[in-house]
């Protein structure tokens, strides 16, 4: 018939590799060319920091757009270190990557601290190689210690101090101080844990905020703090005791080391606190346990309280969490872990040592705030909030009064 070609199987062919041909053009865009070779030059970055390579690691980039470089990061014993690129967004022969920067400190993180990272990254020419200009932390993400400066690595006998601007005498005093931590915590808690702990000293106030991505103005009285994901012990892979030098210094010889034994409970405790544990109880472990050893009694470690208690202004309540913002008002916020480190004195004065910890565990075990310590109330002490309230408010009176 007129007008019509038979088709042959060849041309069937043919014709399908072009519809593929054309869907390939015109339907899904195929994989970014640019983000793949960023990602390959990331991945010779993290080699040559987990070989300490340093040539290896200048061939990739300076990378010292903040102070950041091979040199900064050298001393840190990282046993796993890669980056995962997550956008790349490219004008000409520049480009600015975002991607989630994964490393473990070996022999004391379980798991990997993943934080945020902007590259800015250049080539040199058309089909030239890709290398880093700058690595710096990305918006609303906290510094990491080396982009504060060159980490200096101190290592006791159970802990790892990274220290920026300090010297090693200074450092190996918080090692020191950290290492009679690691055991007095041990004796009180009998929950499983590493029995070792991360303690990051910055230069200054300044030197906190920026690792905690907060204002300064939020830590000038804290003289330390603990970092680290609750909710369970999967998730709890890395903490860090990030200390405060300039409010760390003001205090006396049993006062840095009940705050260091104060934050290293906070490390042991991580995997049994989770949204369900108060803040009254998990600030009032931490304090029971660095007060546990010294000789001071209430009224000495309360004062807040204690003049709160004299001038018959007994709590009617236990703290809530809003009372211990680093915001507050330095009388109310200190009135809130000594109200919080009595509960906890109380327990186990009339339950036990062994009931607190029972206590503590119950209550984080829970899969929400609400009917926690309802429930580990009655389960593990036998009585009710209310109850639980009138006899920490007569224990107040008897010990502060």
């Amino acid at each position: 018939m007129a007008g019509r070609r038979r088709v042959s199987g060849s041309s069937v062919v043919a014709l399908c590799l072009l519809l593929v041909a054309l869907v390939a053009c015109g339907g899904r865009p195929g994989a970014d060319p640019v983000r793949a070779d960023v990602q390959r030059l990331l991945d010779r970055r993290a080699a040559a920091v987990l070989a300490h390579d340093a040539a290896a690691y200048a061939r990739t980039g300076t990378g010292t757009g903040t102070g950041t470089g091979f040199g900064n990061l050298s001393a840190i014993p990282v046993a796993d270190w890669s980056y995962r690129v997550s956008e790349v967004d490219r004008a000409g022969d520049s480009a600015t990557a975002e991607v989630e920067l994964r490393y473990r400190v070996e022999g004391y993180d379980r798991g990997a601290v993943a934080t945020a990272r902007t590259l800015r990254l250049s080539r040199d020419g058309t089909g030239g190689q890709w290398s880093v200009d700058s690595e710096r932390p990305a918006e609303k993400s906290g510094q990491q210690p080396w982009d504060q400066g060159a980490v200096e690595v101190v290592r006791g006998a159970r802990s790892l101090v990274l220290g920026v601007g300090q010297s090693t005498a200074a450092l190996r005093g918080y090692a020191g101080l950290a290492d009679r931590a690691v055991p007095a915590v041990s004796d009180a808690w009998d929950g499983a844990w590493a029995r070792r702990v991360v303690v990051v000293v910055p230069r200054s106030v300044e030197g906190m905020a920026g690792l905690l991505g907060s204002p300064a103005s939020s830590y000038r009285g804290i003289a330390a703090v603990t970092t680290g994901e609750t909710g369970g012990r999967e998730h709890a892979p890395a903490d860090r005791v990030i200390v405060n030098p300039d409010a760390y210094g003001l205090l006396g010889d049993l006062g840095k080391q009940v705050v260091l034994t104060h934050e290293t409970t906070h490390v042991a405790t991580r995997a049994d606190t989770t949204s369900a544990t108060p803040l009254w109880l998990s600030e009032g472990y931490a304090d029971w346990v660095g007060y546990r050893d010294t000789a001071r009694g209430p009224a000495q470690s309360a004062p807040e309280l204690t003049r709160a208690v004299l001038d018959g202004g007994v709590p009617g309540r236990l703290p809530t969490d809003d009372d211990f913002g680093f915001t507050a008002d330095a009388d109310e916020l200190a009135r809130a872990y000594e109200s919080g480190w009595l509960a906890c004195r109380m327990i186990a004065a009339q339950w036990g040592e062994d009931r607190l910890n029972a206590f503590y565990r119950a209550v984080g075990a829970h899969d929400e705030r609400a009917g926690a310590v309802e429930e580990a109330m009655d389960e593990v002490l036998g009585t009710t909030p209310e109850e639980f309230t009138r006899q920490w408010q007569d224990y107040l009176r008897t010990e502060l009064g």
